[in-house]
């Protein structure tokens, strides 16, 4: 069965084999197809996508620019934000540290309208929650986060690279008004953002300050908004302000305040002088910075003489700066104090040294003495020929301050001086209460010798012997009240019995002489005897009474009898 089928299936091939070789070969033939296949629509639509998109991005891309700042606190590549008065005009790309490792710069991608922001003296800086003296900023990136801002240039260059401020600018460049500059001894308190003001209302701040190339002084540079700019002329004068200023000095006490933002954080304030500015400031002019208001509008003294002090005694309560006062008039101030052993007299001196400004004297005293005098030394001479002295006062008891007094004083010891010596040395006095106190010194050394504790001694001897003779008077006075004192009221109860007997004798002598009146005559003898009789007996009880009230108050004197000064 199987062979059979093998058989025939020989034979059809045989069979097809001749008949394929009879046939003719086949024509090959293409047919055409204009519409493409629809796989490739998407890929081209998406090319053609991301070509619009990257036209469109490249469009909208500004330049490149790379802002170098200390630390990278706040910034994230790819999320921070570069703006312009909170409007984005850029995004930080990439952040990197420098080669040295010393800061770290970030690349930040700015947007096609920004490229202005490339000028070479733009500023940038990182925004972030901030407390300094002109107040809080930054509170919004508590929410949003830090970005950094940026303050146009107006450069005609252009350039890629930047340094970035660490802290935000006082002053921007849109920012109306004018900057000065201030000249100063010290900073004091002040800082940058610390207030200005005008008549207490803040109309500036301190934008900068840097010191002198010498190092004696510092700058400030202050800036006025607009339209207070106008205030600010030749004639204005500028002051430190503080919140509470204190003044203790030989004086007296002064305290005067400013406003309260002043007391932690400082300030300026200014006026012009007689509220006449003058002519308005330019921009960046010079002022000269006062201490305080006074010694901003005191007037200019001119040139200054220093002259020295020499005082013998303590000077405690004298200090630098303490006024040098003239009747009342301060003519100048102590410049230094010192201490100096003196060889020939074997004591110290205390040397004062002091500035006087002739021209607070007054323009006659100098013409008069300008006339006299051409010099300093020829002027000084003069006036201590004159009298003059220096001579050390309190100034105030509460503190004890003390001031230097230059006066005239013609009672003063005489002092000429050579026609060719160098004198730069006022003669001093000494005080009222210098003198006083050199006489309480003198009295109480005087007491210190005086021997308290013989007399003391004396004193206790002497009252010992006078109680011992108050008691024996006692005793004297008790032996009397015994003894005397009992007769003499017996005397007194015979001389009274004697004045009741003369009494009746004189009333019976009247009964007599009424019987007789009619008998005897004014004139006769009888008569005559009766009236000096009774004149006798009236002198004799007069004499009594005196004795009895005597010897009532005075029963020693029948021993001792009458004193002399008790004599009539």
């Amino acid at each position: 069965m199987t062979e059979s089928n093998d058989n025939n299936n020989s034979n059809t091939a045989i069979n097809d084999g001749q008949s394929s070789a009879q046939l003719p070969p086949p024509a090959r033939g293409y047919k055409r197809n204009w519409l493409p296949s629809l796989v490739w629509v998407i890929p081209l639509v998406a090319a053609l996508v991301g070509l619009v998109l990257i036209i469109n991005v490249l469009n909208k891309r500004g330049p490149e620019i790379f802002i170098s700042f200390k630390t990278a606190e706040g910034l994230t590549a790819g999320k921070t934000k570069l703006k312009y008065k909170d409007v984005d005009i850029g995004e930080v790309e990439n952040i990197k540290l420098s080669k040295d490792r010393s800061n770290v710069i970030v690349k930040v991608q700015l947007n096609k309208d920004a490229k202005f922001f490339t000028a070479k003296d733009t500023r940038f800086w990182v925004v972030k929650p901030r407390l300094d003296p002109s107040g809080i900023s930054g509170l919004s990136t508590l929410f949003s986060g830090a970005y950094i801002a940026a303050d146009a240039g107006e450069s005609k260059e252009y350039v890629r690279e930047f340094v970035g401020l660490e802290t935000q600018p006082i002053v921007t460049r849109d920012d109306n008004g004018k900057q000065f500059i201030l000249r100063a001894k010290d900073i004091g308190s002040l800082d940058i953002g610390s207030p200005v003001f005008y008549r207490r209302l803040k109309v500036g701040r301190v934008a900068a300050y840097n010191l002198d190339e010498d190092g004696r002084g510092v700058n400030l540079r202050i800036f006025i908004e607009q339209p207070y700019t106008k205030f600010v002329g030749v004639n204005t004068r500028f002051w430190h302000t503080n919140g509470i200023d204190v003044e203790f000095d030989a004086s007296g006490f002064k305290l005067n305040t400013q406003s309260l933002a002043t007391l932690a954080l400082g300030g300026l304030s200014f006026l012009s002088l007689d509220d006449e500015p003058g002519p308005i400031a330019k921009e960046n002019t010079t002022f000269l910075l006062a201490e305080d208001e006074s010694t901003a509008f005191k007037e200019s003294d001119g040139h200054s003489d220093t002259a020295i002090l020499k005082f013998n005694h303590s000077i405690r309560g004298l200090k630098p700066g303490a006024p040098v006062d003239f009747r009342g008039v301060v003519i100048g101030e102590v410049k230094s104090l010192g201490i100096e052993y003196d060889k020939k007299t074997h004591q110290f001196h205390m040397p004062v040294a002091i500035l006087v400004y002739p021209e607070r004297l007054g323009r006659t005293f100098n013409e008069e003495n300008g006339a006299k005098a051409k010099t300093q030394n020829q002027r000084l001479k003069v006036m201590i020929e004159d009298g003059l002295r220096a001579q050390l006062r309190t100034g105030n008891i509460l503190t004890g301050q003390k001031y230097i007094a230059l006066d005239f004083f013609p009672k003063a010891p005489k002092i000429k001086l050579a026609a060719n010596s160098v004198v730069n040395e006022i003669p001093t006095i000494s005080g009222s209460f210098d003198e006083l106190q050199g006489h309480l010194e003198t009295i109480a050394e005087k007491l210190s010798t005086v021997p308290f504790d013989e007399i003391g001694q004396e004193m206790q001897t002497t009252l010992k012997t006078m109680h011992k003779t108050l008691a024996d008077a006692d005793q004297l006075a008790n032996s009397l009240n015994n003894d005397v004192v009992p007769e003499i009221k017996n005397a007194m109860i015979d001389v009274q019995k004697t004045l009741d007997n003369a009494d009746r004798t004189l009333v019976s002598a009247n009964k007599a002489f009424s019987n007789a009146e009619n008998t005897l005559s004014e004139d006769s003898l009888i008569q005559q005897d009766i009236r000096k009789t009774l004149q006798a007996l009236s002198r004799a009880a007069a004499s009594l009474k005196v004795l009895t009230d005597y010897l009532e108050q005075h029963p020693e004197s029948i021993l001792r009898g009458k004193q002399a000064d008790e004599l009539p």
